[in-house]
């Protein structure tokens, strides 16, 4: 072969080979954020939790309150008017792909310079996977297929991918077999109703329910539409555009979450134009807890929930509720149990009687 064609060749395979590892590293940029889909992604920017949702107030009429930005949808038009508004969009539209095109450089360079992102990023895809295909998870197989030279940074990379896991899916890692170090994903739901939500064949939303209640309560347990998208709009989520973890996220929230009970969706009650709102469906009630739910949202933040004094005592007060209704509902138990115990006893006695009776 001439010389010149090897040249052509050997420069055409070196382009190929740049291109397939900045897509490598593009995937894995994208695969680490939707792990860490809250203040994760945030996390995974390199950015702090508090940049992207406001920080916590002492009481949940601090929080601020605004709806989800509507662009209107006209006829097509030939006015003057309808032109500079489509020269306008077209403008706000190429300098947005400029804005994501910068962020996902400077993103593809934080990798660069940060091996263990990229490493933590392919353990929760790997993670997420094992969990899909209900699989046994061990530390051998993510340090073979994973973790692979960074083996002596595993607890590091297991801990962020972990962390990771929780807020964006709502998953706990938990190791179930410290001998042979096993490990497995537990919902953050306790699942004991009848139904999921598809976890298996969906990526697990439990993540978004979680951030959801966490609203709801902080809002004094009853958050309109406006606040829900307000904090999920700060962190990437927003209800007419599709989302590459939980796909349509008002059709989650407004139909799936709520046809499961999880969650509870009304009208504001004489609101003219009609207003909605959100509240704790019965099963939330049941799977999950305030004290729960704070701990959620505190581990956004990096804190403890006594950090948050007001959410924290009232999470105190449900969780002694329902400590006390666990009591009675034992109580309850114990008391039927020994009434049956005591008429199986009372029927034996008289079928005694009766046989003796008739014995004699």
């Amino acid at each position: 072969m001439p010389r010149g064609q090897k040249s052509k060749l050997r420069a055409r395979e070196k382009r190929r080979q740049a291109h397939a590892e900045t897509q490598s590293l593009e995937d894995a940029q994208a695969t680490g954020a939707a792990a860490a889909a809250a203040a994760a992604t945030a996390a995974a920017a390199g950015e702090s939790p508090s940049s992207v949702c406001p920080p916590f107030e002492d009481r949940p009429q601090n929080m601020p309150a605004a709806g989800t930005p509507s662009t209107p949808e006209g006829p097509q038009g030939t006015t003057n008017a309808n032109a500079a508004v489509s020269c306008t969009n077209s403008d706000e539209g190429t300098n947005s792909q400029k804005k994501e095109s910068s962020k996902s450089s400077k993103g593809i360079e934080d990798l660069r310079r940060d091996p263990l992102h990229m490493k933590v990023a392919l353990l929760v895809h790997y993670l997420l996977h094992k969990y899909q295909k209900k699989e046994p998870i061990t530390k051998s197989e993510m340090l073979k297929f994973v973790i692979r030279k960074y083996k002596y940074r595993f607890n590091e990379i297991l801990k962020r991918a972990s962390e990771h896991m929780e807020l964006a899916f709502g998953l706990d890692l938990k190791e179930v077999d410290p001998t042979r170090h096993c490990y497995a994903l537990v919902s953050k739901l306790d699942l004991t109703s009848n139904g999921t939500m598809n976890e298996e064949e969906n990526p697990p939303k439990t993540g978004l329910l979680m951030i959801v209640l966490g609203v709801i309560f902080i809002n004094g347990n009853c958050a309109t539409e406006e606040e829900i998208w307000e904090v999920l709009n700060m962190m990437g989520v927003h209800a007419e555009r599709k989302h590459f973890i939980y796909g349509d996220p008002k059709k989650v929230i407004t139909e799936d979450l709520v046809q499961l009970k999880y969650l509870e969706y009304r009208q504001v009650a004489n609101s003219d134009p009609p207003r909605y709102e959100f509240l704790w469906g019965p099963r939330a009630h049941v799977e999950t807890s305030k004290m729960k739910v704070l701990e959620f949202l505190a581990k956004i933040y990096d804190t403890v929930p006594s950090a948050f004094p007001f959410w924290y005592e009232e999470a105190l007060r449900d969780e002694e509720e329902r400590a006390q209704a666990r009591m009675a509902a034992r109580a309850r138990a114990a008391a039927m149990a020994s009434a049956r115990s005591r008429a199986v006893a009372s029927a034996r006695s008289r079928a005694t009687a009766s046989n003796f009776s008739q014995a004699k």
